[in-house]
């Protein structure tokens, strides 16, 4: 029996400190203390989603802005990259996809709030970290409060706030957060300086931000420190193996700080390891890591459950503020005057690639919906409801939690609380060491004077589960002490529906107060145990409806299976509250429901694991890909499967027009490593080595387009930095990591039904001081080096629109 004590009481935040926020005579006002955020008087979680819009094209902003808040983001932020803006001394451009303003009011028009991350510096694998060259040129000492530095950065600023104007709270817009800088963890006075800067320039928010890791030095009161982690780190070293401080990210505790994350760009050693003064602060994070880009010398690949793992980790350990770098992937800019990427020639410690910013983000480079989407949205649909209520509690650790980074026995849980109710929290997942089963698994929770149990009986809590079931929550006017399920989302539905899912395959088990439940009807065996109804020979699924009677009225409760929940979008739509189910993504737009793609797996889903599923309760049994459920069901649905309305979709297409496919040159031997003498990584392949590629040209047929619909090309490859090529012009790269290299053609297509595409792709040497993942390393090396185009093919991704008229 695992046992935990919750304490009775939680110790009230501290209020009034800390020089943010809105004036608290605002009807809306946004405040802060020590614990958690507040909106218009209630407590408020934000869910924010990091998307660069000056690297990817304006034309598609509200399309890719539409799935963002599919995902159960409520706040985009964005860096504002000087290079982008002002490459050449005093020439702004914020025309186009740099287009700051245009970008800020289509969030608000479609409802997202909006962090402005205006640097100067930003890193974010830019080049100089974007300070424009001219500026490294112009004797002043950046990032310090140097006259002549600053004296560089208020024409910036000034431009920042124009395009700004009319858009912060108090003019109403969205702008709800400015972040100071990026990785500064020694210059707090500098920090202060820049804040009155950017005030003075027009850019204000109630929110003032910087990041805090590595031990930064912030000015106190002044700004909230804001926090990191990811599951993998391209910016260590080649070693081959897990990197030391990813460990730590998924295992339950207070700590807040990461001094990995920018540590191959600091001088030294980061100071001090004390964080009680973070006490003072939320515990926020703008850098949860939504996947990793690749550097040449290392290449990670991120799964989906590392990326869900790590972010439920850290909602357990007390985050009220979950903040995702990257959320959706994009792509660098090539500037009038250089490449824009982070480089040894500019003296990174990293060789990014040219163009591809992917970052293995929930959505891709070209806006492909990844798996770790639906994993992540599935989270944001429970905070969407009780976030309110989970910002409020703090945590609670065991006795003999796990302290060792190397343990991979002890079983990893916690529980939140307000000391009334809480959640309890379960991570049995990390990456690459696979971490056992826990079996005849049972918690006792002593919360508010009640022994809770759960579950009644012991289970089996299997390899790669992670997961928070519900202690002492309300559903409707009963009080339901414990759940073997987690919450989803609650649907008005004239009656409230308390959406549940099925977790790692465990039979559902609900266990509610006898003194407040009258009854439950529906589908499952009901018992009295002393003071509690318990509900359990459930068969999660569409079908799995109960409803349970109070004195005070009835609520309903819906519990799905794992696979079903994994497919849930939910919003406002015909008029209603509605939970929609689909295999192919679906994304609301007012009164229209858009899916994507022609059935099954997504584009740039191929890293799904199989859905842990089984026991008494059933195994998932996801939506079929030509169908779509929706509950409450609309009038016009053509029929139903459980308690859903079912709107059937255009069966699967055709096979997709082939790819020509012309080998134009082999390629030369394989390139020598090469060693940056600074960093001691290894370098990526320059210009000239590409006169060495394989070279094949490409030819898209004119039938691959379908009105304004994407099209990817995918191509399967083996070797080592590949390069696309369109009328000469690069377009997109690739440090060859293991998935599918894809390229979204809509953008280029006048481009490459006028010219095709030219793919250029250098061969891996057996000896080339990279890390692969063990999962995609070639078996074999041929003559000491591999190379190997196996397909070049298309995957439309069709949009289908439902409307009630079309209905």
């Amino acid at each position: 029996m695992q046992r935990i004590t919750v304490p009775p009481e939680t110790t009230p935040p501290t209020q009034g400190h800390l020089r943010l926020g809105d004036p608290p005579d605002r009807p809306d006002a946004i405040t802060v203390n020590s614990r958690h955020l507040s909106r218009a008087g209630q407590p408020w979680f934000p869910v924010m989603g990091e998307f660069h819009y000056a690297r990817y094209p304006a034309a598609e902003w509200r399309e890719e802005l539409l799935k963002v808040r599919a995902g159960g983001v409520t706040i985009v932020a964005a860096y504002v990259f000087w290079n982008l803006h002002e490459e050449r001394r005093g020439l702004f451009d914020w025309s186009g996809d740099r287009d700051l303003r245009r970008f800020v009011t289509t969030c608000a028009e479609l409802g997202l709030d909006v962090v402005v991350r205006i640097g100067p510096w930003a890193h974010g694998e830019s080049r100089n970290g974007g300070f424009p060259d001219w500026l490294l040129a112009a004797g002043c000492v950046p990032r310090t409060d140097d006259p002549r530095y600053l004296d560089l950065v208020r024409p910036f600023f000034a431009q920042i706030g124009a395009r700004l104007r009319g858009l912060t709270r108090e003019h109403g817009g969205p702008v709800v957060a400015v972040q100071l800088e990026n990785e500064l963890h020694d210059q707090p006075g500098h920090l202060l300086t820049l804040k009155r800067m950017a005030r003075q320039a027009g850019i204000d928010a109630p929110l003032w931000t910087a990041t805090g890791w590595g031990h930064a030095q912030l000015p106190p009161d002044e700004v909230i420190p804001l926090f990191g982690g990811y599951p993998e780190a391209a910016w260590d070293t080649a070693h081959d193996g897990w990197p030391a401080q990813s460990r730590a990210h998924y295992f339950f505790g207070p700590g807040r700080d990461d001094d990995s994350i920018g540590a191959d760009l600091r001088t030294g050693a980061a100071s001090g390891g004390d964080e009680s003064h973070l006490a003072r602060y939320p515990f926020a994070t703008c850098e949860l890591g939504g996947g990793m880009y690749t550097a040449y010398h290392r290449r990670p690949v991120v799964a989906a459950a590392d990326v869900a793992a790590l972010a439920l980790v850290k909602l357990g350990s007390g985050s009220v503020w979950q903040g995702y770098y990257m959320y959706h992937g994009a792509s660098q800019k090539i500037g009038e005057l250089s490449t824009l990427q982070e480089s040894h020639a500019t003296g990174y410690p990293n060789d990014c690639p040219v163009i591809t910013y992917d970052f293995q983000a929930p959505l891709g480079e070209y806006g492909q919906f990844r798996d770790s989407y639906r994993h992540l949205r599935l989270q944001h649909l429970w905070l969407a409801c009780d976030g309110p209520d989970l910002a409020t509690m703090t945590l609670t650790m065991p006795p003999g939690a796990p302290t060792d980074p190397a343990d991979r026995a002890a079983l990893r849980w916690a529980v939140r609380s307000d000391g009334r109710s809480g959640f309890l929290f379960v991570n049995n997942h990390q990456p690459v060491e696979t971490l056992p089963d826990h079996d005849g698994v049972r918690f006792a929770v002593e919360l508010d004077g009640r022994s809770l149990v759960v579950p009644r009986e012991p289970v089996t809590v299997p390899a790669g589960a992670c997961f928070a079931w519900p202690l002492a929550r309300r559903v409707g006017d009963c009080v339901l002490l414990t759940a073997t399920a987690q919450p989803v989302c609650v649907i008005d539905a004239g009656e409230p529906v308390h959406v549940f899912t099925q977790t790692a395959g465990i039979p559902v088990e609900l266990a509610f107060d006898a003194a407040t439940v009258a009854g439950v009807e529906g589908p499952a065996t009901v018992t009295t145990c002393g003071g509690d109804v318990v509900v359990s020979g459930l068969r999660p699924g569409p079908e799995c409806l109960l409803r349970v009677t109070a004195p005070g009225g009835t609520a309903r409760v819906l519990v799905l299976d794992h696979g079903s929940a994994l497919t849930a979008t939910r919003g406002r739509l015909w008029g209603a509250d509605r939970l929609v189910l689909s295999d192919r993504p679906a994304v609301i737009d007012g009164d229209h429901l858009v899916v994507y793609g022609n059935g099954g797996a997504a584009p740039g889903q191929g890293d799904r694991a199989p859905v842990v599923s089984g026991g008494k309760a059933g195994g998932d049994r996801a939506p079929a890909g030509d169908r779509v459920l929706v509950f409450p069901a609309p009038a016009f649905a053509t029929g139903t499967h459980g308690v859903f309305g079912v709107l059937p979709l255009p069966s699967r297409a055709g096979e997709p027009p082939a790819v020509a496919v012309e080998t134009v040159k082999q390629a030369g031997p394989a390139r020598p490593p090469v060693i940056d003498p600074a960093s001691g990584r290894a370098s990526a392949p320059v210009d000239a080595d590409f006169d060495a590629a394989a070279v094949y040209r490409l030819t898209i047929p004119p039938d691959a387009f379908t009105g304004d619909d994407e099209v990817l090309l995918r191509l399967d490859w083996t070797g080592d930095v590949g390069r696309a090529y369109i009328g000469g012009r690069l377009v997109a790269d690739q440090f060859w990591h293991g998935p599918p290299w894809e390229i979204g053609l809509r953008r280029f297509r006048e481009e490459v039904l006028a010219h095709g595409l030219e793919l250029r792709l250098l061969p891996l040497r057996e000896d080339a001081p990279v890390y692969l993942s063990p999962r995609f390393r070639p078996p074999a090396y041929p003559g000491g080096a591999v190379l190997e185009l196996r397909s070049a093919t298309l995957v439309p991704l069709p949009r289908t629109v439902i409307t009630a008229a079309a209905g």
